[in-house]
């Protein structure tokens, strides 16, 4: 059994007792520590609280102790029921909710699940505030729950997914004419979670000609690991070269993550999502403008930012936090995480599969070609993961001197770990959030170098571990 508390929410693997799975007292405890805080930081004395899941088999378990939770802390509640990530974050901000829960494991297998937590903003919670919150979690022996007379409510919801799609529907880049003449016909994996529903109402709302799917009813039964990597997605394939469709689309459970598959069959490298859709806003939108990803994301953005778009790119530490961050930071146009999350300012902060679909689709579509000529027109590069598993008495700290000391004639970020920066290839390492490990990526210009480049680094890693 697994519990990792983190100042974004708490997840674990259910059943075990207390403090070894995600239970009825584990998430109970934590709910009361989110609800005190956000007491607390909107000076509101009884919040509303918007709460959503997407379809895991946990989920109704986890969502009656959660509801309950927050009644009798004195929240009131609208819970829109299943729905993804994203459209969570915009029913916090439509109902001007203080805060909102979202009960979901994102790409975990189907035996976790979490509570991801959101502020007043529909944002993911701050260092400061997630602190506060598994700090308080941990001493409640005398927190005082409400009276008969102050319990919260449970308030009315409405289809905030319809009210999603039409924002996303109204904004001036996605072109629907376009993909209505374009007649594209679309194949989708939604791993029997909540895109089995989101997505077939937004394919129709664009225009999209024919939809075909595969592991789209919403039952929580995973058909394949949910992460959306191409040797999960291999009933996507098969699905889009026997209906010849123009284009595949796999999501994670909560559709906060997008993954694209070209007309052959082949991955458009989720790397690459972000890529192309920050081609098509930035060529719309003229010189200037800015992007961001993370530290580990493709180079590839800031060749297209900065070598096309004559634009500004900036990379932030990983975690979409810290991404949203750096992007108020700069103003940027668009931005998000190489693991295909696109996050789009003028809709809402924070990575949506439904708005990335929705660009791409209109980008294609004015483009004229399919998918894999389109692939063709970004840098031809490749990435590699590796880990080196840190003893207990060692941290990511401690080697730090010495691991500065590895590559002295590299550019150097240390915002996130290191990353070391070459003319043709990078490094980055870092230390798990969750886990006693060091994360190596690196990119190059083939697959053979990234790996040798990674292998080298985790050489020297070990060989310092030693001494």
């Amino acid at each position: 059994m697994s519990l990792i508390k983190s100042i974004s929410g708490i997840r674990g693997t259910i059943g075990g007792i207390e403090k070894d799975g995600l239970n009825p007292l584990s998430i109970s405890r934590f709910v009361v520590a989110f609800a005190e805080v956000i007491r607390k930081e909107t000076k509101v004395s009884h919040p509303l609280i918007v709460v959503g899941r997407d379809a895991r088999l946990s989920g109704t378990m986890v969502l009656h102790i959660v509801k309950g939770t927050l009644l009798a802390v004195g929240c009131d509640i609208i819970d829109i029921g299943l729905a993804t990530t994203p459209t969570t974050e915009i029913a916090v901000c439509e109902t001007k909710a203080q805060g909102g829960i979202i009960i979901t494991a994102s790409h975990n297998p189907k035996h976790w699940n979490a509570l991801k937590l959101l502020n007043n903003l529909g944002e993911f919670f701050s260092a400061e505030a997630g602190e506060a919150v598994i700090k308080l979690s941990e001493n409640l022996e005398e927190y005082p729950y409400a009276t008969v007379e102050n319990l919260g409510k449970e308030l009315a919801s409405e289809d905030f997914l319809q009210v999603h799609i039409e924002k996303i529907l109204a904004l001036p880049e996605v072109d629907t004419q376009a993909i209505r003449n374009a007649h594209f016909k679309v194949a989708f994996d939604a791993i029997n979670s909540v895109g089995g529903i989101a997505l077939p109402r937004l394919l129709n709302a664009l225009g999209v000609s024919e939809v075909v799917s595969v592991n789209s009813e919403p039952n929580g039964n995973f058909a394949h690991n949910p992460e959306p990597l191409p040797k999960h997605l291999g009933d996507l394939s098969q699905l889009v070269l026997k209906e010849q469709a123009c284009i595949g689309i796999a999501v994670d459970p909560d559709v906060d993550r997008l993954a694209l598959y070209d007309e052959k069959g082949k991955p458009f490298g989720e790397e690459y999502t972000l890529v192309a859709v920050a081609d098509y806003m930035l060529s719309l939108h003229g010189e200037g403008n800015s992007t961001v990803s993370n530290l580990s994301s493709t180079r590839a953005l800031k060749m297209i930012t900065e070598e096309k778009h004559k634009g500004h790119y900036a990379a932030a530490a990983v975690g979409e936090v810290n991404v949203v961050k750096k992007m108020k930071e700069v103003k940027a146009l668009v931005g998000g995480e190489g693991n295909g999350g696109v996050i789009l300012p003028s809709l809402h902060y924070g990575r949506d599969a439904l708005v990335g679909i929705a660009l791409f689709l209109s980008f294609l579509a004015k483009k004229g070609c399919t998918v894999s000529t389109l692939r063709t027109h970004y840098p031809q590069l490749q990435m590699c993961k590796e880990r080196v598993d840190l003893p207990e008495d060692l941290t990511f700290a401690t080697l730090k001197p010495s691991l500065l000391s590895l590559c002295k004639e590299a550019e150097k970020n240390l915002e996130d770990g290191i990353k070391y920066d070459f003319p043709d290839y990078w490094v980055h390492i870092r230390p798990s959030n969750t886990e006693p490990i060091i994360r190596i990526y690196t990119e190059a210009a083939t697959e053979e170098k990234a790996l040798e480049v990674a292998q080298e680094m985790k050489k020297q890693i070990l060989s310092l571990i030693k001494q």
